[in-house]
């Protein structure tokens, strides 16, 4: 989009998320900054509630932070409605979770065929069709997920997720329901896509050995971030 600005995708200053519950209010984020670059590829590492997951909705517009400023694609996130925000990422920000998140009535073909469509975005039979042999899976394409190893439905989703052509993409724990050899192929492959294809990534993990794949290494301690070694 040419009122995107050149190089700045992501972009969160004095960033802070408080959740309310029966103990009271606790603090997940606290003050956190951080900028991601076109074609930059960023990981987040942290243990098991360190507030990993909610930093990337946050910083995706699917959640609101409860102090700071978040901008997306140059758009500050705090001055649109739900239907903005959504028109924003449509076409320009992608999705790689480690549930898959795949429609389960939809086959895979389908399933990456849904945002193309939804964005009414150019030929996007022809798309979907090209994104799914870049990973593997034209002989799969009139199967349900059901039907898919948990390899292959996650290969869907980042045929999905890149299908758009998306300037950013975020992705969560994406090798955690995973095992380890499946694992490898899916960073691999992700990793492969991401560099073909100039997008931005933006990747939550707890696996260090992940993590040293991508260009910069942010550890989430305490609700804040630091620079890892």
């Amino acid at each position: 989009m040419t009122d995107d600005p050149p190089n700045l995708l992501s972009e969160a200053s004095g960033l802070g998320k408080d959740v309310t519950g029966p103990g009271g209010t606790l603090t997940i984020l606290r003050d956190l900054d951080i900028r991601v670059a076109a074609g930059e590829a960023v990981a987040i590492l942290g243990t098991s509630g360190s507030g990993k997951s909610t930093l990337l909705g946050l910083l995706a517009g699917l959640d609101n932070p409860t102090r700071g400023e978040i901008r997306l694609c140059g758009k500050p996130l705090g001055r649109l409605g739900e239907d903005e925000r959504a028109a924003l990422r449509a076409g320009r920000v992608g999705f790689v979770f480690q549930s898959f998140q795949l429609l389960p009535t939809l086959t895979a073909l389908e399933n990456v065929l849904l945002p193309l469509e939804l964005g009414d975005i150019p030929g996007a039979g022809k798309r979907a069709r090209e994104a799914l042999a870049r990973v593997g899976l034209t002989d799969r394409a009139r199967h349900y997920p059901h039907q898919l190893s948990g390899g292959e439905q996650q290969r869907v989703a980042i045929a999905r997720a890149f299908a758009p052509g998306p300037r950013i993409l975020f992705a969560d724990e994406p090798t955690g329901n995973l095992d380890q050899h499946t694992g490898e192929h899916i960073i691999e492959l992700l990793l492969t896509l991401r560099r073909d294809s100039g997008a931005a990534l933006v990747l939550v993990t707890h696996d260090r050995e992940l993590a040293r794949s991508c260009d910069r290494r942010l550890v989430l301690e305490a609700g804040r971030l630091e620079q890892a070694l």
